[in-house]
């Protein structure tokens, strides 16, 4: 958002230029106001101004000498001139000083926000026309690495994707290394990429966060083991420099660098499901998960055929795939009891993410639960048992199978009405219930608060809107159900880390 000062004199001009333009649907928020020039003028040096609104009277500084001494600071900062002298003089100063409008009071409000937006288009024009920013780099660079890793980029667009952002990918070889710090930190990328920085030896790394939060390690080498020993080496000391942040590294697999880049990803993002499990590790290699004897022998159970009969809940089918396969590793000659562990964790693990992916939630219980009981496993039947029992967990969860019927009719209320006035009030007289108890038995069997169930809601919905649909955001914005604009990006901003617009923008 353009950011915005307002200058002068009168407060009740002030109050008003606050309230008769609503300012984030133009894509603007007032940072700050002042009473007098020379209190603006300090207050600019300091605060991050796009646009300068004010008034030509006032008291120690006037409004003109603002302008001529703030143009030494900011030559870019456009000006708005509000006055209550319609004086020559005073205009023709002011277009000298490069003003984008002088405007008399009473303010013309249909005037007013016409020139707020040509100032706004003018920004907009500018910041095209000047080189990328750091930010903006990040962002475009965030975004075309994420389509990448999931195969949701086609090669020629991402070779120029690429070349414009000045990266060199064109080894033979990738390995990807996750890392996910469960403790909160705004400059986690900084210092991964100081710490990149600082060793020399390494072959080509760049970094990049995911949709999840994520911060990804590319690295991009000749030779297989020489990679792996250099990617090791950055691993063990990122794991020492940030260990104070609580962070969590797990390595993908080296793939070629023409179509596994993807399966590096995705298996870092497994290795990372891991920790729920071994969580006294700071790094899990994927590679280390299985011995080799047995990971074509994993490799042969049909994954997508689970994945598609859980999406499918279909218990009965799941089910017996479950005891097709493990009756299949059973009978191969010299299998052990810690690979058929190492196998039925992998179902739960598989369970975890597929649930992870759909819900946009976790659900440790199934692996934490699921692991204690597979370690204290006597035989292969009980392996199985747990197993289904896990399965059948995971469908329950898909199903929204909850305990009480009230909350699975307001879930399956919000799906249909989540851009209508909705609030625990209303769903209580609807219902028949007090709405601090239906509060708090959401929360207990949802796992958050209806708040942030229905506000994740809508921004899902406002998320398809804005890349499948040509509508303006403050249209998206009444459609999910934010009749406050300005909210509305608020929220947005929270779950997703960007505008509206610049998700809009990302491609």
């Amino acid at each position: 958002m353009y950011k915005v000062f307002i200058v002068d004199d009168e407060p009740f001009i002030i109050e008003g230029l606050y309230d008769i333009v609503d300012w984030s649907m133009l894509g603007m928020e007032i940072v700050g106001y002042a009473e007098n020039g020379c209190a603006a003028l300090e207050a600019l040096t300091e605060t991050p101004t796009d646009i300068l609104i004010t008034d030509i009277s006032m008291p120690k500084m006037n409004g003109l000498e603002l302008i001529r001494q703030i143009r030494q600071l900011k030559p870019e900062l456009k000006v708005i001139v509000l006055s209550g002298y319609d004086e020559f003089a005073y205009l023709k100063e002011g277009m000298t000083l490069g003003i984008e409008n002088y405007l008399l009071k009473p303010i013309n409000l249909e005037e007013f926000q016409a020139t707020l937006n040509a100032v706004h288009e003018k920004l907009n024009a500018s910041r095209n026309d000047e080189a990328l920013s750091e930010y903006s780099i990040r962002i475009l660079r965030d975004n075309v690495m994420y389509r990448w890793v999931c195969n949701q980029i086609e090669e020629r667009e991402f070779r120029e994707r690429i070349d414009l952002l000045g990266l060199q990918i064109d080894k033979p070889y990738v390995l990807i290394t996750l890392c996910r710090v469960r403790t909160a930190s705004s400059d986690l990328l900084d210092l991964i990429e100081q710490s990149v920085d600082s060793i020399e030896r390494l072959s080509t790394v760049i970094t990049f966060q995911d949709t999840d939060g994520d911060i990804i390690l590319l690295f991009n080498f000749d030779d297989p083991g020489e990679g792996r020993l250099e990617s090791a080496e950055l691993i063990d000391e990122l794991s020492e420099k940030l260990r104070d942040l609580d962070v969590q590294l797990s390595e993908g697999s080296v793939e070629s660098l023409e179509d596994g880049a993807h399966l590096s990803y995705e298996n870092a993002k497994k290795a990372q499901e891991y920790f729920l499990i071994y969580s006294e590790q700071t790094t899990i290699r994927f590679d280390e998960l299985k011995s080799p004897a047995t990971s074509s022998q994993l490799a042969a159970i049909d994954w997508d055929e689970s994945t598609r009969l859980l999406l499918a809940r279909d218990r009965e089918e799941l089910f017996a795939l479950i005891d097709q396969q493990f009756a299949y590793m059973g009978e191969i000659a010299g299998v052990t009891p810690l690979f058929l562990q190492d196998m039925a964790l992998e179902w739960l693990v598989r369970f975890k993410m597929q649930l992870q992916k759909i819900r946009y939630a976790e659900e440790p219980r199934l692996i934490k639960e699921g692991y204690d009981q597979i370690k204290s496993a006597g035989t292969m039947e009980e392996l199985v048992i747990i197993v289904k029992k896990m399965a059948e967990m995971a469908i329950d969860v898909l199903n929204g199978d909850v305990k009480s019927p009230i909350v699975q009719q307001v879930l399956s209320y919000i799906r249909v009405a989540y851009n209508q006035d909705l609030s625990l009030k209303t769903l209580g007289n609807t219902y028949n219930i007090h709405p601090v108890y239906l509060g708090q038995l959401f929360h207990k069997e949802v796992g958050e608060s209806f708040t942030e169930y229905i506000n994740r809601y809508r921004i899902e919905k406002a998320k398809e809107l804005l890349k499948t649909t040509h509508q303006k955001v403050h249209e998206i914005a009444r459609n999910v159900g934010y009749w406050e604009t300005g909210y509305f990006y608020k929220q947005f901003k929270k779950y997703v880390g960007v505008s509206p617009k610049e998700y809009k923008g990302l491609g």
